[in-house]
């Protein structure tokens, strides 16, 4: 994202920006609920975050979700030491499973760290996630070396654009 000071944003802008700063609103229509809290259409919420978006202020708009609170308590980062020449193509087939909230490649850090896929599960159990590992294993097949699993032990604090206090 662009280095910006409060002053360099229009009014909108910062309006924007305060009104999503502790998340989008929980409901059916989002943008709608944005505009209303501002005085202005759902149209105009759109049409302000795509020219935000074009030029460089936000990178984009995401859903976060809180896992722990949606029941999936036990998360894992599984990791997967895969041929490189066929990461890319593996990892496309692991990020569309089930159960896989996030997937990239990561640079190897060698000898000691030879995973270069991450994929992150999320079940109920650890039973639910190893059972997700194991698919995920058979469909990465001779590709894969190596693979572990690392649980989560805290929830880490996810947040979004922030402006700086004036």
């Amino acid at each position: 994202m662009s280095e910006c000071t409060n002053q360099q944003l229009s009014t909108l802008q910062r309006e924007l920006m305060l009104a999503t700063q502790s998340g989008m609103p929980l409901v059916e229509r989002p943008f709608e609920a944005l505009g209303a809290m501002l005085g202005i259409s759902e149209t105009q919420v759109c049409e302000e975050l795509a020219r935000m978006q074009a030029s460089g202020l936000i990178r984009r708009i995401g859903a976060v979700p809180n896992h722990y609170r949606l029941g999936y308590v036990a998360n894992g980062m599984t990791v997967w030491d895969v041929i490189d020449t066929d990461v890319d193509r593996l990892g496309a087939l692991v990020a569309a499973c089930p159960g896989v909230s996030h997937c990239y490649r990561r640079p190897r850090r060698l000898p000691q760290w030879p995973y270069n896929l991450f994929a992150m599960l999320h079940g109920q159990t650890r039973a639910q996630v190893e059972a997700q590992a194991h698919d995920l294993r058979t469909l990465l097949g001779p590709a894969c070396r190596a693979h572990d699993i690392l649980y989560s032990s805290a929830i880490l604090k996810k947040t979004g654009l922030r402006l700086k206090p004036e």
